[in-house]
């Protein structure tokens, strides 16, 4: 089978590298991070110069055509600079929403840079399951009125809009009764309490005071959204499995370099085996989780391969993590030096949409049967 890429996605890649390359260094990073959390002029130069929001759109909406795989591509490349700018809340994440259920003017204003989106879907006591949802909407006059708490929404404080899942009958833990909903973020009843995370970008906890939106926020069909809420949330973790190899491939090279230019006794300590063999381990973990989340986006929808490739990449980043800061030794978690903010992020990978444990589980769920 040919795994290699098209002159399109090629190009993509390589255009995106070269300008993270120019534009996107460490000490640029950490002034947006210390700053407002992300930079609207990147983004601009995302939408205007690199066309890169539109990659995974069809070309009769302006897009270049892609998909799935377009959304990896530029989602390692990403990692690899730490980028902090939505494209995952917002291209992936809302345009996946704005795709299937017929959203072309979202998509449009998506491509343009001109909307941007954060994902409300995890609750305090949600456990990482997506139907666990005390959220709830209840009609209003033509409309819908929203109450309830959502926690940790990434991207939340400088989206345009969120996209907010909230129960509309059934049980807090149903798959029945689930809808979805696009709601502007200056909407009235719409609270957030804004915070930095640990990995350098922002989140919020959002609260619904009987929210009023109009009946049009309303995607897809009340009550049935849950399906597409799962196929949505896998697609995301399959290209954050993608952005984990960038930050895996740099974490690697960025523990080489330093242990080729610390000297111990005399050498540098790249001599000495015991270290060889970690920094093989790290090397390993980063080609394995290239292959991993290769095969999770190929066999989109397939959720068993999702997690299969998310508990695995999880565990290396783990592992990589701790390896590349045992070697840099202390200094490894200071501001000045990269490979901290690498760590930090790894970390925060592991967790997202599910840690390594959870996906563990589900996977043995999808392979085996419940009874498993």
């Amino acid at each position: 089978m040919d795994f290699s890429y098209t002159e399109t996605q090629t190009m993509v890649r390589d255009t995106l590298a070269r300008f993270l390359a120019d534009r996107y260094d460490h000490e640029t990073r950490m002034k947006i991070a210390r700053g407002d959390g992300w930079s609207p002029d990147i983004w601009k130069a995302f939408a205007e110069e690199l066309g890169i929001l539109a990659a995974p759109f069809s070309e009769s909406l302006g897009g270049l055509g892609g998909g799935a795989v377009e959304n990896m591509i530029v989602m390692e490349e990403l990692g690899k600079a730490l980028v902090l700018e939505p494209y995952l809340s917002t291209v992936v994440i809302g345009g996946g929403f704005a795709r299937e259920t017929g959203r072309t003017d979202l998509i449009e204003s998506i491509i343009a840079g001109t909307t941007t989106t954060a994902f409300a879907w995890a609750e305090p006591k949600g456990r990482f399951d997506p139907a666990n949802i005390a959220t709830a909407a209840k009609k209003s006059g033509g409309g819908w009125a929203l109450s309830g708490h959502k926690a940790v929404v990434r991207d939340a404080p400088f989206a345009s809009h969120l996209i907010v899942t909230a129960r509309t009958s059934g049980g807090q833990r149903e798959q029945a009764g689930v809808s979805l909903f696009l709601v502007e973020s200056g909407a009235k009843g719409v609270v957030r309490r804004d915070y930095p995370t640990v990995d350098g970008g922002r989140a919020s906890e959002v609260y619904f005071e009987n929210a009023e939106v109009p009946g049009e926020a309303l995607l897809g069909e009340a009550d049935g959204a849950f399906p597409l809420v799962s196929r949505i949330i896998d697609e995301a973790t399959t290209a954050l499995c993608a952005e984990a190899v960038g930050v895996l491939r740099e974490l690697h090279r960025q523990t080489q370099d330093y242990a080729q230019q610390r000297k111990q006794f005399g050498q540098p300590i790249s001599k000495f085996q015991v270290l060889q063999h970690r920094m093989v381990d790290m090397f390993m973990e980063a080609e394995q989780a290239a292959s991993m989340a290769l095969m999770a986006t190929l066999k989109l929808p397939d959720p068993a391969a999702v997690s299969m490739a998310k508990a695995k990449i999880g565990k290396g980043l783990t592992l990589s993590g701790q390896e590349a800061i045992q070697i840099h030794g202390g200094m490894g978690m200071t501001d000045e030096l990269a490979v901290g903010h690498y760590f930090k992020r790894a970390t925060m990978i592991e967790s997202q949409f599910g840690n390594t444990d959870w996906h563990l589980g589900r996977y043995e769920a999808l392979a085996f049967g419940e009874a498993a």
